[in-house]
């Protein structure tokens, strides 16, 4: 896989995430963690004591969001490209979670052996969104490494596969418009597939879905109910119940 190309560095932006309890420091330009890293995070469920992964961490959005929701439970966060690390490992210092959260180097092209780690209870992901390079306008540099799946998105599903234990759960965020390469990516070794369809609108098509599967799982698959993020009248900017997820109030159960 091909490093990848050399921006300007530029000093990062510091928002508040989770109704003000976290603070992420992330890069000023290119991608930037938003509302997909914010449902990921209300979707992880795990008990205290467990061990969750997320592949692909970038600034470490998810890593931040899903410690602070979920006290006692410690997570592992992997990400090639270097200034996202970075920051990942400084946002853990500066919310006070170094203790539970790890950043590590790694890329998900290479699998999950190769960061010589033991299976993890749960395994969390928003992966690129695009694997062909021909689909799309090329996105900008300093967003490519974060937008372009070079090789494919089978290469995250087996990622996953591999990364959690039998019993253990997988969830991502991914376009709706992906979920049956998804589902036939994961059913390779796993099952008791969960999806929530996450609408922009009440009134319009999902263009998100979150998904839960769980490693060598037989159950039959489940629709739940789905999730609506913005009023149509604009009154607000989330709906209510978007906006209780987004600070924290309320999770995403899968039960």
């Amino acid at each position: 896989m091909s490093e990848l190309p050399a921006v300007p560095v530029e000093s990062p932006t510091e928002n508040r995430l989770l109704g003000g309890r976290v603070t992420l420091r992330q890069p000023s330009r290119g991608y930037r963690a938003g509302l997909d890293a914010a449902l990921l995070a209300a979707a992880c469920d795990s008990a205290p004591g467990a061990r969750v992964i997320e592949a692909g961490c970038g600034a470490g959005a998810v890593l931040m969001v899903g410690a602070t929701r979920r006290p006692g439970v410690h997570f592992t966060g992997v990400e090639r490209d270097a200034e996202a690390l970075a920051l990942a490992k400084e946002n853990a210092a500066l919310n006070g979670l170094a203790e539970r959260v790890t950043a590590l180097s790694g890329n998900i092209d290479a699998g999950f052996a190769a960061l010589g780690l033991a299976p993890f209870d749960a395994a969390l992901a928003n992966p690129p969104f695009f694997d062909d390079p021909a689909a799309l306008r090329a996105p900008a540099i300093e967003k490519r490494g974060a937008w372009m799946a070079e090789a494919g998105l089978e290469a995250w599903t087996t990622f996953l596969l591999k990364a959690v234990r039998e019993g253990g759960t997988i969830t991502l965020i991914h376009r709706a418009d992906r979920l049956a390469d998804i589902l036939s990516g994961l059913g390779k070794g796993a099952g008791s597939f969960q999806v929530r369809p996450i609408h922009p609108f009440a009134d319009a098509a999902a263009k998100r879905v979150l998904v839960r599967a769980i490693k060598t799982g037989k159950a039959p698959l489940r629709l739940l109910p789905a999730l609506v993020l913005h009023p149509r009248d604009g009154a607000t900017k989330h709906t209510p119940e978007a906006e209780a997820v987004l600070r924290g109030e309320t999770d995403l159960p899968w039960n």
